[in-house]
């Protein structure tokens, strides 16, 4: 009777001690995507959460727009440099310890921002900001690769995307907030201390690349496998057809304040109010694409994607100037479906590499800050119309990326995951 008893405690105490270690596995996978999702959120935080503040920091420096807007301008360029750095090197050393320290860059850099007494000291540090930046993207979808596999990776991206849709949602209004009740440098210091607590979180992370994995050549070498990765025909043919669409939002971005304040004669709250319902869509469409992905074959979701992006282009051409309502519900579906298709082609892309997963990362990222950078250029140009100009561009992308798509399916190259 005694060893029966036992026997049922010991049972019990198993059923227990399993339970206990699910839930820390559940913990752990919930705290490594907040920290992915936070180390994703890296460029609209250090960028959109001090906007406010230009104003005020063009007097406080006594310098004009054009120079202090080389605190954006710069932190892009670099930010890209630091992706296209950091990626390959985590081949090397390994994803932790490239983290870390792009990390303690970040943290460091953002503090010194805050001090700084000249414009040019702030540029200097926002460009050691941007390359921390980098790092923190470009390793965080490298460790997405690592870490998860098949419809479990596709899940985490979508959830990711998700979440740090919010960024470029909040970064703005905290940001107002701030300086309402203190200074621009305090943005500077509530961006360090992000930094600083996600360097602290990585330091209990498990590494997620083996040393017998990593690349065993020179530095040289490692950052060389960017070209051996490029050299994927596969992996860049897709990554610039769905990157073209990066193109498109970004250019949104870049006129949307002209076509509701100025050609429509909005207020700055209604604006508000316009891009937020906009934004609040990016949020929904990875949700979306993890149902879809599910249901559809992924190569159906791209086409038809691709498809319903043309016809919001040709409807933003044919009523966006009507009114401001017209023009969100015309370019609402181009939103939604971008944001669907995003997670899926990521996961897509990081298929077609079996290693050198950080130098893909740092490709894929790039590609689209790259095509997204050049699509703020396309949209701010002289147009007759900043409406029309919008429309004429994603309708030009939606094609670009349908037609090639077409050609990359007929064609005899092998999509893995697909």
């Amino acid at each position: 009777m005694r060893s029966g008893k036992s026997d049922c405690e010991g049972r019990g105490c198993s059923l227990v001690s399993t339970s206990i270690v699910v839930e820390k596995e559940s913990v752990k996978k919930t705290g490594l995507i907040m920290l992915l999702t936070i180390l994703s959120m890296a460029a609209p935080l250090s960028t959109d959460m001090y906007l406010p503040a230009i104003p005020t920091m063009t007097e406080v420096f006594n310098t004009n727009a054009s120079i202090l807007n080389f605190t954006l301008v710069g932190f892009f360029f670099f930010f890209g440099i630091g992706m296209l750095l950091f990626g390959p090197l985590s081949d090397k050393y390994g994803r932790k310890k490239i983290l870390l320290t792009g990390l303690f860059i970040y943290a460091v850099s953002s503090g010194l921002c805050a001090l700084s007494i000249s414009i040019w000291q702030l540029i200097i540090f926002r460009i050691l900001e941007a390359l921390g930046a980098g790092s923190m993207v470009a390793v965080s979808t490298a460790l997405v690769k690592d870490l998860f596999e098949g419809r479990n990776r596709r899940v985490i991206l979508a959830t990711i995307q998700s979440l740090s849709m919010l960024a470029p949602i909040l970064a703005p209004i905290i940001g107002a907030f701030v300086i309402q009740y203190s200074s621009w440098r305090a943005s500077f210091w509530i961006l360090a201390a992000i930094g600083a607590c996600c360097f602290i979180a990585t330091l209990f992370m498990k590494e997620a690349l083996p040393p017998e994995e990593r690349y065993q050549g020179k530095v040289l070498g490692s950052l060389g496998r960017l070209l051996e990765v490029g050299k994927n025909k596969v992996f860049v043919s897709l990554l610039l057809i769905v990157a073209l669409q990066s193109a498109v939002f970004m250019a949104y971005i870049a006129v949307s304040s002209y076509i509701y304040i100025d050609y429509f004669n909005l207020s700055e709250t209604a604006y508000s109010m316009y891009f937020a319902i906009n934004a609040a869509v990016l949020i929904v469409g990875p949700i979306l694409s993890i149902k879809l992905g599910d249901k559809f074959p992924i190569s159906k979701i791209y086409t038809t994607g691709f498809s319903l992006c043309l016809v919001s282009g040709i409807a933003v051409v044919s009523f966006g100037k009507l009114a401001p309502i017209a023009l969100l519900l015309s370019f609402i579906p181009f939103s939604l479906i971008s944001s669907i298709i995003r997670p899926i082609s990521i996961n897509t892309l990081l298929s077609q590499q079996q290693s050198d997963n950080g130098s893909a990362a740092s490709l894929i990222n790039f590609g689209f800050t790259l095509l997204g950078s050049i699509g703020m250029v396309i949209g701010t140009l002289p147009w007759s119309n900043f409406v029309t100009g919008l429309g004429i561009l994603t309708i030009i992308s939606s094609v670009l990326s349908l037609c090639g798509w077409m050609l990359f399916r007929k064609s005899n190259f092998e999509i893995k995951g697909i």
